[in-house]
């Protein structure tokens, strides 16, 4: 028996299997020639005699159900829940969601609240009057006046410049400026110092050695509000103020606070370029950057929107005060802690925010110098819903949600069922002082500012205090307080 050539055909008659093969690509030929004349026929349908069926994909709803089945009509749903339309705050229904939890004995005895529509200027409630210690609702006006001066989309810059061997550190003032590169997805956005080594290497001629230096001198004044408790600094409650700094001032386990911010974010630089292949010569000292030297890198922080929302929402102490000196740059005032309040209280007067009776010593609400109104904080929040004052929306949308965001994740547990995702507000916490500021909508739909505030709590009371304010702001949630 011959060897047959694996290559040649054996010669015998194909099988049945081998007739499949060769009629295979025939077929496919004509169910694809007969799909398109049917596509083709069922178009002239369409277009001459109005004859084709409705296309499934195209008209799902068209598509009329096999014979003998019965599809009932199909009903409108109706809306989730009623449209508020234009109805109006009702004092007298504010009056009763809140006379129970006011009369509460552990707010102690200087308690305000406040209530009034979020559009327009119409009637409102409040109980109690003049200033109060604002704590950290503070940050609302902060916010506020930021937005105004430089505009929600102002991104911070810190640059490197060089000249003769050696590289200046700028800063501009990032307060959220890191040390290292942050989680891809982390919000909001932070520029890092490896990331400046990295441009700055690139940009150094043959990689000679270098000597760094650091400027800080964009802000001015005492690195230590003279307002706050002698020991908020020196026991790391609140870094040293500084328009250079990384990860906030914060030491490497991101608890405690570093003496000099600028000096270990200079430190934190020098040690990138060394990774970089960039040899350093001694150790990084202050300077005033040259004027006429080449830039060789810059990063740029995150929009002042989102700094804004991460500001309210986990009540950032050393990111308001930034934001405050920052304020006093844009407005030609020093940027000094004293430069920042007379900026921020004359923007918010220029916003037509009434001032009588308010004081500003700081933009975090740290101090226990500063005072605020029910008006104020009401037309703040007002101002930050109004269309007409988009620049202003972040100061509505960073408010936390009660029970659910930020510094109000883990509160509101024992308010009022119906209430709780209802409310956003902004908190406020010093020692005997406790309030809310922020906006409820009721059950019908309608939305409210309020301002909520007890600044004489008995120590003891502290925690059930602040329950005592989530109740009454949860009952704003729950009640039916329109006409």
């Amino acid at each position: 028996m011959s060897r047959r050539d694996p290559h040649h055909g054996s010669g015998r008659r194909p099988g049945r299997r081998g007739a499949v093969a060769l009629w295979l690509p025939v077929v496919l030929v004509l169910v694809l020639v007969g799909g398109a004349v049917a596509a083709w026929q069922y178009d002239l349908g369409a277009r001459w005699f109005g004859t084709a069926t409705p296309d499934p994909v195209s008209e799902p709803a068209a598509v009329p159900p096999p014979e003998g089945l019965e599809v009932p009509a199909l009903d409108r749903p109706g809306p989730v829940a009623a449209e508020s339309g234009d109805a109006a705050l009702a004092p007298a229904a504010v009056r009763r969601a809140l006379a129970p939890g006011l009369r509460d004995r552990d707010l102690g005895r200087s308690v305000l609240a406040a209530v009034a529509p979020l559009e327009g200027a119409g009637p409102g409630y409040e109980s109690g009057s003049g200033s109060f210690l604002p704590a950290s609702t503070t940050k609302l006006v902060t916010a506020a006046a930021a937005l105004s001066a430089l505009g929600p989309d102002h991104r911070f810059e810190t640059t490197v410049v060089g000249r003769r061997g050696s590289v200046t550190l700028v800063g501009g003032g990032d307060p959220f400026l890191a040390s290292r590169p942050v989680p891809s997805g982390e919000w909001p956005d932070r520029a890092d110092v490896v990331d400046l080594a990295r441009q700055t290497a690139r940009s150094l001629p043959g990689r000679r050695p270098v000597r760094v230096a650091y400027d800080a001198s964009l802000f001015t004044g005492p690195a230590e509000n003279p307002y706050w408790r002698s020991d908020y600094v020196p026991d790391g409650i609140v870094s040293p103020m500084s328009a250079l700094w990384v990860d906030e001032g914060r030491d490497a386990d991101g608890f405690g606070r570093v003496a000099d911010p600028a000096a270990v974010a200079a430190d934190r630089f020098a040690e990138a370029l060394r990774q970089q292949g960039v040899k350093v010569t001694g150790q990084p000292r202050p300077a005033t950057a040259p004027r006429g030297a080449e830039q060789l890198a810059v990063v740029r922080s995150a929009p002042l929107s989102a700094i804004v929302e991460w500001v309210l929402e986990v009540s950032d102490n050393e990111a308001a005060e930034v934001l405050a000196h920052q304020t006093a740059l844009a407005t030609g005032e020093e940027a000094s802690f004293a430069g920042a309040s007379r900026a921020v209280s004359e923007t918010l007067r220029g916003l037509g925010v009434p001032m009588a009776g308010v004081v500003l010593r700081d933009g975090s609400g740290l101090s226990r110098d500063n005072r605020l109104t029910a008006p104020a904080l009401l037309e703040v929040l007002r101002l930050a819903a109004d269309p007409d004052h988009p620049e202003l929306r972040p100061v509505a949308t960073g408010l936390p949600v009660g029970g659910f965001t930020g510094s109000l994740a883990l509160r509101f547990d024992e308010a009022p069922e119906a209430g709780v995702g209802r409310v956003r507000a902004k908190t406020g916490t010093l020692t005997g002082v406790s309030s809310l500021a922020g906006i409820a909508t009721d059950l019908d739909g309608t939305p409210m500012a309020f301002v909520l505030a007890a600044d004489r709590v008995r120590v003891p009371d502290t925690l059930d205090a602040r329950q005592a304010l989530d109740n009454l702001a949860g009952a704003l949630g729950a009640c039916r307080c329109s006409r």
